[in-house]
C-alpha cells in the first residue's frame, strides 16, 4: 500500500514538472509569451513592398530594445502594399514622425522583426499615425535568384574548351559539318 502511495505521488510531480517545463518552453519559443494584462499603448501602421515572412506577434524595436509588437498584417489593394500595424508600449511615446521602419530577420535563419529608426523631428508620432518611411524585408531567394540570373547572363558557359572544336572552325558558330553517323 505504501509502496502504490510514493509511485502514485512521483508520477503525478512527474506530471505536474512535465506541464512547468511545457509552459516554460511555449513562452520562450513563441513571439507572444504569457501576458496577463494589457499595459497602455498606441497603435502604429507602416506600409512595405515586401514583409517577408514577418508575423503578426512579431517584435517591434529601437535600438535593440523591444518597444512594441505586430498585431496586424492586410494588404493595401489599391497601393499594391502590406500594411502592418504595430502595437507600442506608451512608455516610448516619443517617437519622431519621420523616423522610419525596417524589416529585419532575427540572425541567420531566425523570424523577421521591425527595427524603428529615431528621425530628426520635433513633433511625435501618435495613435492611429502611420510611418511613412519604410524599408521592406530583404528577401534571400531574390539576391540568389539575381546572382544565378547574372551568373547565367555573364557567361556561366564560358568555362567550355575549345579543344573539342574541329581545327579551323569558329568555336561560337553552330556546328556546320556533320559525321555520317549523325545524318
Amino acid at each position: 500500500m505504501r509502496r502504490s502511495h510514493t509511485l502514485n505521488l512521483g508520477t503525478g510531480l512527474f506530471v505536474v514538472l512535465g506541464f512547468a517545463a511545457l509552459t516554460f518552453l511555449t513562452t520562450q519559443t513563441t513571439s507572444h509569451g504569457l501576458s496577463f494584462g494589457s499595459s497602455p499603448h498606441y497603435d502604429l501602421t507602416a506600409k512595405f513592398d515586401n514583409i517577408g515572412d514577418l508575423k503578426v506577434g512579431a517584435p517591434v524595436s529601437m535600438s535593440g530594445v523591444e518597444i512594441g509588437r505586430v498585431v496586424g498584417i492586410s494588404f493595401d489593394s489599391k497601393e499594391y502594399k502590406a500594411v502592418v500595424s504595430m502595437r507600442i508600449n506608451q512608455r516610448y511615446n516619443q517617437i519622431p514622425t519621420d523616423s522610419d521602419a525596417s524589416i529585419y530577420t532575427q540572425g541567420l535563419l531566425g523570424g523577421k522583426f521591425i527595427g524603428l529608426t529615431a528621425g530628426g523631428a520635433e513633433t511625435y508620432l501618435k495613435d492611429k499615425d502611420q510611418i511613412d518611411f519604410t524599408q521592406s524585408a530583404f528577401v534571400l531567394e531574390n539576391l540568389i535568384g539575381q546572382l544565378l540570373a547574372n551568373f547565367a547572363k555573364s557567361g556561366g558557359d564560358s568555362g567550355k574548351s575549345n579543344a573539342d572544336a574541329p581545327a579551323g572552325a569558329d568555336p561560337k558558330a553552330p556546328e556546320a559539318h556533320k559525321t555520317e553517323a549523325h545524318k
